[in-house]
């Protein structure tokens, strides 16, 4: 488990952060939570709930809510065993990942995952929409490509976002899974995602972060060197 803080000049870190890698994809699990209240959420849960639950008594924070980012069994496996044991909602992704959570079961089969299980959200997440972590709010952005309903967790005061997928620290998102477009993706990228600014921090699904200012000038796959 990494742990990292987010916070505004001058001020106390407003949010905390601890990543847990789960599965054999070692996908970035993320524990993260307002610093004030001390209320947190899972985004990510994609499996070894156990150690999930564990990280969440080790850093003392109350789970309210399950942000998914999109429907990838190495992001969903544990999606509904974590909802059953904290009583929390699920929220996310869009609704065009529904054709996955439908078939959590079946995806799972086909790498050795077992004991997952098919869901439905609690709510689905469309461009525009907002949610709140204790004092904090994220605006969301439908970003497909990766997914049909990859969706980007964007907080503007800390300029922060949780990309998924969609976006990887010198990568982007492999387009070539069911209802992927890689024309798609760079479309979500460049037009969505780049413009909020060079300064602004991201998680990924996957390995380290980055900023979008850093991937705009030096990830071949934006700067035309792909």
């Amino acid at each position: 488990m990494t742990n990292a803080s987010q916070d505004t000049p001058g001020d106390k870190p407003k949010a905390g952060a601890a990543i847990i890698p789960v599965t054999p994809f070692q996908q970035n699990c993320l524990l993260l939570w307002c610093e004030n209240s001390r209320r947190a959420v899972v985004f990510d849960p994609g499996g070894d709930v156990p150690a999930i639950v564990e990280a969440i008594k080790k850093v003392g924070v109350t789970v309210e809510q399950i942000w998914l980012t999109h429907g990838h069994i190495d992001h969903v496996g544990g999606a509904a065993e974590l909802r059953d044991m904290l009583n929390v909602p699920i929220v996310g992704p869009h609704i065009d990942d529904k054709f996955l959570l439908d078939h959590v079961v079946e995806s799972g089969a086909g790498f050795g995952m077992t004991g997952v299980r098919n869901f439905t959200p609690d709510r689905w997440l469309n461009e525009g929409d907002k949610v709140a972590l204790g004092e904090m709010t994220f605006e969301i952005l439908h970003c497909p490509g990766h997914s049909p309903g990859s969706v980007v967790f964007f907080n503007r005061e800390m300029r922060f976002a949780h990309v998924g997928d969609v976006l990887f620290n010198g990568s982007v998102g492999r387009t070539d899974l069911p209802g992927g477009s890689h024309a798609r993706l760079i479309q979500s990228i460049t037009d969505k995602l780049l413009p909020l600014g060079d300064d602004v921090q991201f998680i990924c699904g996957h390995g380290p972060g980055s900023t979008f200012g850093h991937e705009r000038q030096t990830n071949p796959f934006l700067n035309g060197a792909m």
